[in-house]
């Protein structure tokens, strides 16, 4: 029985880590094997899109050139300020119509009116009111960042159990900051989180939009280098914002297994 045990514990350990890493990395070198090929079937294909063969060469040129740097450091400023402030008046607006149906039905119109716009669609404001410059960047971002942490936060606040604000109210915390802090918060936290993970990728999604009309940074430097056929460079800014958000996903899983360790 315990041999059996032990060998069981062996066969699931393998299975885990086929799936965690083996299966994925075959699959990821298939792809990247049909991709290299596509040219000899269609040599015209070359020209559209770039082998992967080609990006180390197109990278290593963009960073010694200090570009690939520069264009990093400029989207990731960009990207930082507007993330926090749409998540601050995403969370703040989503919590306060959560908790007072008044202010929600006050703003019901409002939000209706607001929600299905783009945030493509303010690109004229934001160059009218901030001129082609960073502010314009961040307005976009926060735009879309904004709308899904309001709706996440609203949810969570709303999807509290109405239970744990009677014991509030039993123990005295009967103030909304007091209920708020003590039970809407905390017991929220896990619904805005999930919001704020989501607006992460929502974010990178926007940077480029922002930077596409010629603020400096990585979607100005593919909208460069697309428009001189450059499809090497392209993909290696594709690549790099692919690489800049999974490490901020990353990092955000491991701050939020953190902050809701309590939980635990």
């Amino acid at each position: 029985m315990v041999l059996g045990a032990i060998h069981h514990f062996h066969e699931e350990r393998r299975i885990r880590l086929l799936n965690r890493y083996i299966f994925p990395a075959i699959g990821f070198i298939i792809f990247l094997l049909i991709w290299e090929v596509i040219p000899i079937l269609e040599p015209s294909a070359r020209a559209l899109l770039p082998v992967p063969s080609q990006l180390p060469h197109a990278f290593l040129g963009e960073v010694k050139s200090g570009i690939w740097l520069i264009c990093v450091a400029e989207s990731l400023s960009h990207y930082i300020v507007g993330l926090i402030i749409g998540i601050l008046f995403g969370i703040g607006v989503g919590i306060l119509t959560g908790m007072y149906k008044s202010l929600e039905a006050a703003l019901a119109w409002v939000i209706r009116t607001m929600r299905p716009i783009p945030g493509l669609a303010w690109i004229p404001f934001a160059i009218l009111w901030f001129g082609v410059e960073q502010g314009a960047a961040i307005f976009i971002i926060a735009i879309g960042v904004f709308w899904i942490v309001f709706f996440a936060a609203q949810a969570a606040v709303r999807n509290v159990d109405r239970e744990l604000i009677e014991v509030a109210k039993a123990f005295g915390f009967t103030s909304g900051r007091e209920k708020l802090v003590k039970v809407l918060f905390p017991a929220s936290l896990t619904g805005i989180l999930v919001g704020v993970r989501t607006a992460l990728g929502q974010a990178w999604m926007a940077v480029v939009a922002a930077e596409l009309f010629g603020v400096a940074g990585l979607g100005q430097r593919m909208n460069q280098a697309a428009s001189l056929l450059a499809t090497d460079i392209v993909v290696v800014y594709m690549l790099t914002m692919a690489a800049l958000y999974g490490l901020v996903d990353t990092g955000f899983l491991l701050l939020q297994s953190r902050i809701l360790s309590w939980k635990a």
